[in-house]
């Protein structure tokens, strides 16, 4: 029984839903475990294709509990590089799951909450969302979730939001590029309907590889080192039973077994 999370399984979609929302489902040590068992778990279950990450209540997730930072100020520094481990390691978990991940944000995502929302593959979010890297107000530096949100808006916008702290509008977000598609409050959960059901029409084997791929590519140099992994990897997945069902499928007309199933 889960402290922190509700998972909600329908068909083939599992959605995770914070669920601390007298906190604004904040993270402390429970919730960040938890977390990460739920991401392994819903890694190995194959009858789920899709997870969604949202949160009750009013926000996504106002990052760190202040309660659970203020007990991380008495730690050793073996204690305190221990439990930093434990959130980047569920923050890496949720980054590199194989299979098609999408942040629902309906209100704020401040800190760790931004984190998540970049961790995912796809940023859906309320005109009503806010975000903010706001760390520096504390005293401290948005590091475990810093690869990700660089990922996200870049070096040079993440040198401003890191900064400043200043709180980005949701509209400011779409325009950065950390979300992808921007709803009135009312229409987002039939906005991430229509994502999920464009994601359950690809192969999920192709799914992961091409999670595996954007890795791989990201700020590489075009050199022949990575003109021959690219070929070596359409080469690999040309001959999965998965491609040649995709290719059947298309040129018989008729949906591939996975959207069957």
């Amino acid at each position: 029984m889960s402290q922190t999370l509700e998972i909600e399984r329908q068909d083939s979609v599992a959605t995770i839903w914070l669920n601390r929302p007298d906190r604004h489902n904040a993270f402390d040590e429970t919730l960040i475990a938890e977390l990460t068992a739920a991401c392994q778990a819903l890694e190995a279950d194959e009858a789920m294709r899709v997870v969604v990450l949202a949160g009750r209540g009013k926000s996504f997730s106002a990052g760190a509990d202040l309660n659970w930072m203020q007990r991380a100020a008495g730690y050793t520094v073996e204690q305190n590089l221990a439990d930093a481990r434990q959130l980047a390691t569920m923050l890496r978990t949720l980054a590199e799951l194989r299979k098609p991940t999408i942040a629902r944000i309906h209100g704020a995502a401040l800190g760790g909450g931004m984190g998540l929302a970049a961790a995912c593959n796809l940023c859906v979010a309320s005109t009503a969302a806010s975000f903010a890297t706001s760390e520096v107000r504390f005293g401290l530096i948005p590091a475990t979730i810093g690869p990700y949100v660089l990922r996200a808006i870049g070096a040079r916008q993440a040198a401003r939001y890191f900064l400043t702290a200043e709180r980005i509008a949701a509209r400011r977000a779409w325009e950065l590029g950390l979300v992808h598609e921007l709803t009135e409050p009312d229409a987002l959960d039939a906005r991430i309907r229509d994502i999920v059901n464009a994601l359950l029409a690809g192969g999920p084997q192709a799914q992961a590889a091409a999670k595996d791929l954007i890795r791989a590519l990201a700020d590489r140099p075009v050199d022949n080192a990575l003109v021959e992994d690219t070929a070596q990897r359409i080469a690999r997945i040309r001959a999965t039973p998965e491609a040649k069902e995709g290719l059947s499928a298309f040129l018989e007309k008729r949906s591939p077994n996975w959207m069957e199933s």
